[in-house]
């Protein structure tokens, strides 16, 4: 069957990506160095202003971070550009040209595997972050909240795998993607939610960054966890998640027909 090799490339990436797990495990517990100082800044924040803060107190606060901290580990690629403008500047796509293979499928096979490890070896740090915060932590009531934010995590994981993919395939053009891709993701950075909640600015500003890809890439699925998107603005939300999952794909698509047709115009 057509899916069997999929299935195959899925399996040799999940041997690959386990050879690394002390380094994602450390790399995991590391990252959550900065939680130290978003803990210490926000009870400062609070302990000046008192009372909340659009919504927000001290401990809801806490739990956001927590909570995008989780998600951030659940469905952001690792590597995975890197490992495609190698791919493509070192000449290596040229052996998976001459198979019936789509590459984008390869590469989406990859990127699953390395997820499937990379949050099975990184669950336990974050897990003991949720343990020593559990005075914040308030679960959802409704089962339909735990259903909304799974799918709108779901579509935030392959709008990233599809923005990372179009983004590798700039080295067709360029021998390196660093600076454009540490730009991109400055913006996903501070528009995305894991700077401060989206929802603590200003209506103006949030009507435009809710029409922005990065807004869906992290916080959408947090708010909708959190409660705070219900009702039409939920709709509204995991609408325009769509229509960006569908731009992004068709981008990562077009990207790489486009990259194709001049790396074989030159003669790669």
């Amino acid at each position: 069957m057509k899916i069997d090799k999929y299935v195959s490339v899925f399996n040799i990436g999940l041997q690959n990506t386990f050879v690394y797990r002390w380094n994602y495990f450390l790399r995991a517990l590391f990252g959550l160095i900065p939680l130290a100082g978003t803990v210490f800044l926000w009870s400062a924040i609070f302990k000046e202003r008192g009372g909340s803060l659009h919504g927000y107190d001290y401990g809801s606060m806490i739990y956001y971070y927590l909570l995008t901290i989780l998600v951030s580990n659940l469905v952001t690629p690792t590597e995975d550009e890197w490992q495609i403008a190698a791919d493509i500047r070192e000449g290596q796509i040229n052996s998976l040209l001459t198979k019936p293979m789509s590459y984008l499928a390869y590469r989406f096979s990859i990127f699953m595997s390395g997820r499937l490890v990379y949050t099975f070896v990184t669950l336990p740090p974050i897990a003991l972050i949720f343990i020593y915060f559990r005075h914040y932590i308030a679960l959802p009531d409704r089962v339909m909240t735990y259903l909304f934010a799974c799918i709108s995590m779901v579509m935030a994981a392959l709008m990233q795998f599809f923005i990372t993919y179009s983004l590798a395939m700039m080295a067709f053009w360029i021998l390196e993607i660093s600076t454009i891709v540490f730009i991109v993701y400055s913006f996903e950075y501070f528009l995305g939610g894991q700077m401060f909640p989206i929802d603590i600015m200003p209506n103006a500003v949030q009507a435009v960054m809710k029409w922005l890809p990065f807004y869906y890439e992290l916080f959408c699925p947090v708010a909708i966890f959190l409660g705070r998107l219900e009702g039409a603005a939920l709709v509204q939300a995991l609408a325009i998640q769509t229509g960006w999952l569908l731009l992004t794909w068709a981008g990562a698509r077009a990207m790489w027909k486009r990259g194709l047709g001049h790396y074989q115009a030159v003669g790669g």
